[in-house]
């Protein structure tokens, strides 16, 4: 069985304002390094606000797992489906990041590749 570790929390925000305005005050809260990138700002390593919304209604949660394809194929045989356009591959072909389908309590969920 996949073993899964929480990563970070991606909140959705309206705007690059709202973005950095969230993260700061989490910043601030719980003495999190704010980092603006391209797509969002990073409070610390937990939380990740995006600039634009993105995937999901309020966002999206990262789990980290040893073998993401693994994962995804003991996902699928559960009878989850994922959004194959999301899939992103390490240089060797392995698949490091993905994105499953639809949401779970208005997030959506994708995996990611921690050893």
């Amino acid at each position: 069985m996949a073993e899964y570790s929480l990563v970070h929390i991606g909140l959705n925000a309206a705007d690059p304002e709202e973005a950095l305005k969230t993260a700061q005050l989490f910043g601030l809260a719980f003495g999190l390094e704010v980092k603006p990138g391209n797509s969002s700002v990073f409070a610390g390593t937990l939380i990740e606000v995006m600039k634009p919304p993105y995937r999901g209604t309020h966002g999206h949660i990262a789990l980290g797992t040893p073998d993401v394809a693994a994962a995804k194929a003991e996902l699928e045989a559960k009878g989850f489906t994922f959004a194959e356009e999301t899939a992103k591959y390490n240089e060797d072909g392995t698949m490091k990041f993905i994105y499953l389908s639809g949401e779970f309590g208005g997030f959506a969920v994708h995996l990611l590749c921690k050893k």
